[in-house]
This record gives C-alpha cells, sequence and structure tokens, in this order.
C-alpha cells in the first residue's frame, strides 16, 4: 500500500471542532487492517534504527499507534495523558493549545533516567501538545529521539517548532492547509 493509499483512507471533517478546521481523523485508517499495519510498518521502519527503550504515546489515538509500534519493536509503552486519568502519583505540565489550555501526566518514577524514548501522536497541527510532552519527558531524564507522527499539518507550523527545539522529528502523511 502506497503513503497515498494510506491518506485516502483518512476522512477529513470540516468545522471540527471549531469553524475553519479541517479535522484529519485516522479513525478511517484505523479501521482498515492493511491500512493500520501498513501505517505501522512505515512508523516502524523510522524508529527501528533509532533503537529505543520506550515508545511514548500522547492521549488519545496517539495511544494506539504507540501501543502498535511497541508491539512491533518488541519495546514498552509508556502513556502520557491529560490530568486526572493515571491513578497513583503522576508528574506533569501545563500547557496552551491554539484553542485553549491543557495538562499532560505521567506516572511519577516510571521514566527511567536516560531512556531513550519516541514520542509518538496521530497528528502534529501547531506542537503545543509534542512540545510539552517531550518537556515533560526531558524533565523527567528521557532522551526524546524523535516524535513521530502518522500526520503532519506542516502549514501550522508544528513540526518546525519541535525541531527547533532540538526535537526531531518524522510524519508519514502530510495534508496542506488546517
Amino acid at each position: 500500500m502506497s503513503i497515498d493509499s494510506l491518506t485516502a483512507l483518512v476522512r477529513t471533517l470540516p468545522d471540527f471542532p471549531k469553524p475553519g478546521i479541517q479535522f484529519r481523523d485516522i479513525t478511517t485508517l484505523l479501521a482498515d487492517g492493511a491500512g493500520l499495519r501498513e501505517l505501522v510498518d512505515h512508523m516502524a521502519a523510522i524508529a527501528r534504527p533509532l533503537d529505543p527503550d520506550l515508545i511514548v504515546g500522547v492521549e488519545a489515538r496517539g495511544f494506539i499507534l504507540a501501543a502498535a509500534l511497541a508491539h512491533a519493536l518488541g519495546k514498552g509503552f509508556v502513556p502520557v495523558r491529560k490530568a486526572g486519568k493515571l491513578p497513583g502519583r503522576t508528574v506533569g505540565i501545563d500547557y496552551v493549545l491554539e484553542y485553549g489550555a491543557d495538562r499532560l501526566e505521567l506516572h511519577e518514577g516510571q521514566m527511567p533516567q536516560g531512556a531513550r524514548v519516541v514520542l509518538v501522536d496521530d497528528l502534529i497541527a501547531t506542537g503545543g501538545t509534542a512540545r510539552a510532552a517531550a518537556q515533560l519527558l526531558r524533565e523527567q531524564g528521557a532522551s526524546v529521539l524523535m516524535a513521530l507522527f502518522a500526520v503532519d499539518l506542516p502549514d501550522l507550523g508544528g513540526r518546525q517548532m519541535l525541531e527547533e527545539d532540538g526535537v526531531a522529528t518524522a510524519s508519514i502523511m502530510a495534508f496542506a492547509g488546517h
């Protein structure tokens, strides 16, 4: 399956979550067995040479891809969740989104010092969530080898912002516009 075939499996929902946004919904790709396998295979081909210790997924669709990637690479998976979703003691970071503010958390002590991680999410737009997740991981002693996304919206500048912060990035597909 080609990248164009994968791209065709991503549904665009206009005006979600607010007017003017073209939401790129990967759930249609996830529902296609061959498409999901191909997407994870592409992600694994990028991440495997980095030899990460852990794969970190960002809530919520990032969990799906990160867990599948962790399985493909034989690595562990660590979730980065929104505030109040993890049981027990957590560490977190507050950040600003294009349409509000939020907080990300992970379990206190779950990130081994010096752990080499690949950060995974379904999509990068403005980069605020990925930047916050990378900062949180670094504050916990991890080395973020790369942020890996299924979809990039390059017109919103998130990938460039992450790279300026010293986080290598890669994506499988890109869509112009918002």
